[in-house]
């Protein structure tokens, strides 16, 4: 017999024929089935800590000196493409967001717009991005947490960067199971105060860069290296524009979603993006791009102790600190929602969909989410983990703008968004078409690793999941 996924609420199917319905609960203490829907707790101000908290943590705290080794001051120019990237899928994202607001995101929108083996392949996949994203947000994490400790006269070494980001995986983890609201109140605070922190550092770091204050600094060829390296780097640094996609992960809980989720998505890319190019142009003026990259992970550092002293050093840690934190913690969340929404289409098994009673949270999925990072943190290799989460992300974005493309043709009784994309067809289009390129420019190690994931998707598509009908998307 084939196993149907039967969405609660009312609507009809991509075919156009009235879903059947057969809404049924559990009732025992552990948990809901499938058709319990999690609550809408989540307001603007929460979907934009969740873009932007994201984002931030690699992008400007992780990237800047392993970017600046690769492309010299033209490193700006990486974070500025990544950016223009993530505004063309962004809003094709947001267009779909709107009229399916639902926990999944990008898996969701693929599935309903281009079918069952697309679905499975994309879902599958961005949960294991999203566990390559949090793994490296994770390291980042244990490098700054060292770095703290050092700059505070506590000297511990680089061997307890993994420990450290294990510690904190756990925890995040357990947080995210004790609810939502929580884990969002969490976020807010970290992002309120990292844009603080960022806001100083920036406005000393840019007058010091253009000579107002400071000793005026020598001028560097922008593009040292050449145009490829741009690109190339462009390719790696792409994991800083995530954030925007999992605000899309979490539609199922947006308090007014048509307004909410384009305002969040787009904007989290647009005030990222700016902070991004700021940053590495303040980051290279402080000490020229070839040094800058000998400093690794943790080059920021090295930048606010040269502009603010010891204050100035550990303002950065700290900073980095609240970054990759808030990144690790958004992440977790939007891994459960992607394994939660898969599974509650029967791609996997249905347990996983389970909802906690207690707490509203589906805690099956955050376990399946946490084991896997935990597993990968252990690696600590940063730039393939970026890399691999880089190249997950950018298959679901193209498909993303595919899915626009195909729904709008279809026109569906049930295809009705608060939002419409401008400049239909052209950006998704583009936003399809820079997304698989900027595949081509990764390392052939990524490029593999990914591949392959979605081999094996595949293979689970054909193995578990090809009787699964899919039926309507409300």
């Amino acid at each position: 017999m084939d196993r149907e996924s039967r969405p609660t609420g009312s609507g009809t199917n991509i075919e156009g024929e009235a879903p059947v319905i057969e809404p049924t609960v559990e009732t025992d203490e552990a948990s809901f089935t499938e058709e319990a829907e999690l609550e809408r707790t989540l307001s603007l101000s929460g979907g934009l800590a969740i873009g932007i908290g994201t984002m931030i943590g690699a992008g400007i705290f992780v990237f800047p000196g392993l970017a600046a080794g690769r492309a010299g001051p033209a490193a700006a120019a990486s974070f500025a493409i990544g950016a223009v990237v993530a505004l063309l899928v962004a809003l094709p994202a947001s267009e779909l967001a709107t009229a399916m607001p639902k926990s999944g995101g990008g898996y969701y929108y693929i599935s309903r717009g281009l079918g069952t083996l697309a679905g499975t392949v994309v879902g599958l996949s961005l949960w294991f991005g999203l566990v390559f994203a949090t793994a490296f947000y994770l390291v980042g994490f244990g490098f700054y947490a060292v770095d703290t400790l050092a700059e505070a006269g506590l000297v511990i070494g680089e061997g307890f960067v993994v420990p450290l980001a294990l510690v904190v995986g756990v925890g995040f983890t357990v947080l995210n199971v004790t609810g939502t609201e929580n884990a969002a109140k969490l976020q807010n605070g970290i992002v309120a105060l990292l844009l603080s922190i960022l806001g100083v550092f920036l406005l000393y770091g840019g007058l010091d860069a253009v000579g107002l204050v400071g000793e005026p600094s020598t001028p560097e060829r922008f593009a040292p290296f050449g145009t490829f390296p741009v690109l190339t780097t462009a390719a790696l640094v792409f994991t800083s524009y995530l954030g925007f996609a999992q605000v899309a992960t979490v539609a199922g809980e947006m308090k007014r979603p048509g307004r909410n989720l384009p305002l969040a998505m787009v904007g989290s890319v647009v005030v990222v993006g700016v902070l991004y190019v700021a940053t590495v142009f303040v980051a290279t003026s402080a000490f020229g791009s070839p040094r800058l990259g000998t400093f690794g992970e943790t080059a920021m550092v090295e930048v606010g102790r040269h502009y603010l002293g010891s204050a100035g050093a550990f303002a950065i840690v700290l900073g980095g600190l609240l970054a990759t934190m808030s990144s690790a913690n958004a992440s977790i969340l939007s891994t459960s929602r992607a394994i939660y929404a898969v599974s509650k289409d029967a791609l996997l098994p249905r347990w996983a969909s389970r909802i906690n009673l207690r707490y509203g949270t589906p805690h099956v999925a955050l376990g399946l989410a946490g084991g896997p990072i935990l597993v990968l943190v252990a690696t600590g290799q940063v730039e393939v983990l970026a890399e691999v989460a880089s190249f997950l992300h950018l298959v679901l974005y193209g498909l993303i703008c595919v899915a626009l493309v195909a729904l709008r043709r279809d026109e569906p009784e049930w295809y009705d968004p608060d939002f419409r994309v401008p400049g239909y067809p052209v950006v998704p289009v583009l936003g399809a078409v820079a997304s698989v390129a900027l595949i081509g420019f990764m390392r052939p190690a990524s490029q593999l690793i990914g591949a392959a994931i979605m081999l094996v998707s595949a293979g689970w598509y054909a193995v578990y999941a090809r009787d699964v009908k899919l039926r309507g998307a409300l």
